[in-house]
């Protein structure tokens, strides 16, 4: 296992008491570098949206329960925030919760002459995600294989 995914491991397990003490439940938790630093970011929610309090709450309680385990050797930046509306979809959790809903896919390569494609999340396996995309009066489903995905989004509707 990479050190990076047994950093977000052990981080989820200590956050995982903590989240559910305070009626939220974990979305994600991913442990980047940007730039020169480190990021450990928690992303917490519930059902009708998390605030600022529950971030606070959150971040104190799990600050220190880092700082009492001490395992990740790197200096980092503590963030605990909500997913966010338009929120990645990086997990097969993610996937499973948002089955009919309208999503974006953007691809590292142009398919079709084209990287960015919106339609309807149908389903899902380890290696493939289908959507129904809306072509005129004409619904089709097309078919990306994950290793082409760059990033799988929630679409915002305003």
């Amino acid at each position: 296992m990479a050190k990076k995914d047994s950093y977000e491991e052990r981080a989820e397990a200590l956050l995982l008491p903590i989240v559910e003490a305070n009626g939220c439940e974990i979305y994600d938790v991913e442990y980047v570098k940007e730039g020169s630093d480190w990021y450990l970011r928690a992303y917490i929610d519930k059902p009708d949206g998390v605030n600022i309090v529950d971030c606070e709450n959150v971040s104190r309680a799990f600050s220190e329960k880092l700082d009492e385990e001490d395992f990740i050797p790197d200096a980092y930046i503590l963030e605990v925030s909500s997913p966010g509306l338009g929120r990645a979809l990086r997990k097969d959790r993610h996937l499973e919760k948002s089955l009919g809903e309208e999503v974006e896919i953007r691809t590292y390569k142009p398919i079709d002459k084209q990287k960015e494609f919106v339609g309807i999340l149908k389903s899902y396996d380890k290696d493939t995600i289908t959507i129904e995309i809306e072509n005129g009066s004409e619904t089709k489903d097309m078919v990306f294989a994950k290793a082409d995905i760059a990033i799988v989004r929630l679409t915002l509707d305003f």
